[in-house]
C-alpha cells in the first residue's frame, strides 16, 4: 500500500492537556476552578518564572508562561501561586495515558501532557467524533483534566488542529481544508516552526504556511535542507509519520560527533571541538525541549581505539556552556594524551524540559535569556556565513577544522 493510500485513510487524535500543571494543582483542589492559578516558585517570595497558567490567569489577566512571577503578581493582586509538583504531575500524566490506551494500544506520548492515537480502524461503527468526546469527557470526570483533541489523517494536522480551539476544543481537520484553514497563518503558527526558522523564512519573503506550501522546493531545500522539504510537505498537508509507541525510547540521546581533519594531541584544539559538538547538541535539545543530567565524552584514538565516559550533574543541563563545560572535565580526566581522530558529546537519558524541578529565580532567567540571545545570534551568524564565521582564539591559532562524520543526533530521531 502506497504512503499516500495510507495516510488518506488515516484517522489520528492529537490528545493536549489544557495548562497541565495549573489544571493538575485545580484537579487536587478544586475551590481554585474559578480563581487565576498559576504554577511557579515560592509563593512566600518575588522570584522565579510562570511555569503554567490556568485560562483564568491568561485570558482575564494576560499571564503566560516564562513571565517573571512579580509581575504576574503586579497583574493580578488575587494571584494563586502553587510550587510545582512534578511528582504529582508525572503521576496525572500516567493516569491519563492509561485512559488514553483504552481507545487504541498505538499510542506515542509525545511530552508528559500530550500524546498521539492512531483510531484508523478502532472504532468502525462510531464516528470519531463521538470517541473524541467520549476521550474528553472521560478525562475531565476522573482526573478532572481538560484537553483538546485535534482529529485528522495525519501527525501534523492533528497537532495544528489541537491547537486551534482552547481549553476543551475538539477540531477536526482534513486535507482538503489545509489551503482554507491554514494557508493564510503566519508562519509563526506553524508547528515546528521556531524563532529562528521563522526569520530564516520572513527574509525569503515567506511569511504565511501557504507560502511555505507554494514555494520552490530547491529554494527550501538549499536554505533549510532536508528539513525544508519536509516544511514544504507539512505546509500542503503531507506527514507520513507513524504513531509510533516507542518513540519516546528513541529520544533518550541526543548527540553529535567530529572526525577531525588530522590526528591531534593539542588540548586546547580538543577543547575548541568540544565547544562547537557542545553547541550543536544544546540546539538540538531545545528544538526538542528535553534536558539531561548525563554528559557522555566518546574519544577515538588513532589506532580506531575507542573509550566513551560518562558523567552525571545534580542538575539539568541543556545549554552550550553546562555540556562543554562537563565534556572538558571528562576529557581531562579520562584522555590519556595520545593523538585523538575523533570526539563525541551526547547528552543521555533526556526528558521533557517541564519535567524538570529547576525553579528559575528572576536573576538566573534574566541571565539565561541574555546567554540564549546570544547564541541565537552566533547561529544565525553561522547559518549565514558558514560554520567558520566565529571560531575560537584555538581555532584562530591552530587552524582547527572539524569535519562532521555523522549530522544530527545519535539515534538520529525523526
Amino acid at each position: 500500500m502506497s504512503t499516500e493510500r495510507e495516510s488518506r485513510g488515516r484517522i489520528i487524535f492529537h490528545v493536549d492537556c489544557n495548562s497541565f500543571f495549573a489544571s493538575c494543582e485545580i484537579a487536587r483542589h478544586p475551590t481554585l476552578r474559578e480563581k487565576p492559578v498559576v504554577v511557579a516558585g515560592d509563593p512566600k517570595e518575588r522570584r522565579g518564572i510562570v511555569l503554567a497558567a490556568n485560562y483564568v490567569a491568561k485570558q482575564h489577566f494576560g499571564i503566560y508562561t516564562t513571565m517573571p512571577l512579580w509581575e504576574a503578581k503586579k497583574r493580578c493582586l488575587d494571584l494563586v501561586v502553587r510550587p510545582p509538583d512534578f511528582a504529582f504531575y508525572r503521576e496525572m500524566s500516567r493516569r491519563m495515558f492509561q485512559w488514553l490506551e483504552r481507545f487504541s494500544p498505538v499510542l506515542e506520548r509525545a511530552s508528559i501532557d500530550e500524546g498521539y492515537l492512531d483510531m484508523t480502524g478502532r472504532t468502525p461503527t462510531v464516528h470519531p467524533l463521538a470517541v473524541a468526546h467520549q476521550i474528553q469527557r472521560g478525562l475531565l470526570e476522573q482526573l478532572s483534566i481538560p484537553v483538546s483533541i485535534g482529529i485528522a489523517p495525519n501527525k501534523f494536522l492533528a497537532k495544528m488542529a489541537s491547537e486551534m480551539k482552547k481549553p476543551l476544543g475538539i477540531t477536526v481537520l482534513r486535507k482538503r481544508d489545509v489551503p482554507a484553514v491554514l494557508w493564510p497563518l503566519p508562519v509563526e503558527q506553524m508547528h515546528g516552526v521556531g524563532d529562528k526558522t521563522a526569520k530564516k523564512l520572513h527574509a525569503l519573503g515567506l511569511r504565511t504556511i501557504g507560502d511555505i506550501a507554494n514555494a520552490d522546493r530547491v529554494l527550501l531545500e538549499k536554505t533549510f535542507g532536508v528539513y525544508g522539504l519536509r516544511l514544504h510537505e507539512r505546509a500542503n498537508g503531507i506527514d507520513p509519520r507513524p504513531v509510533d509507541p516507542e518513540a519516546t525510547e528513541k529520544w533518550k540521546s541526543v548527540g553529535n560527533s567530529t572526525t577531525l581533519p588530522r590526528d591531534t594531541d593539542d588540548e586546547q584544539e580538543l577543547r575548541a571541538v568540544l565547544r562547537k559538538l557542545a553547541e550543536s547538541v544544546s540546539v538540538r535539545m531545545k528544538q526538542k525541549r528535553v534536558v539531561s543530567r548525563t554528559v557522555q565524552l566518546t574519544i577515538r584514538y588513532r589506532d580506531f581505539r575507542t573509550i566513551t565516559r560518562s558523567q552525571t550533574e545534580a542538575a539539568p543541563l541543556q545549554t552550550a556552556d553546562d555540556l562543554f563545560l562537563t565534556a572538558a572535565r571528562l576529557l581531562k580526566k579520562h584522555w590519556d594524551g595520545r593523538p585523538v581522530r575523533l570526539l563525541g558529546v551526547a547528552a543521555l537519558h533526556v526528558f521533557d524540559e517541564r519535567e524538570e524541578g529547576k525553579q528559575l529565580d528572576l536573576f538566573h532567567y534574566e541571565e539565561d535569556a541574555k546567554v540564549e540571545a546570544l547564541w541565537k545570534t552566533i547561529e544565525q551568524l553561522r547559518a549565514k556565513f558558514g560554520d567558520r564565521a566565529l571560531r575560537t582564539g584555538a581555532e584562530l591559532l591552530r587552524g582547527v577544522r572539524s569535519v562532521p562524520e555523522k549530522k544530527g543526533d545519535v539515534l538520529n530521531p525523526k
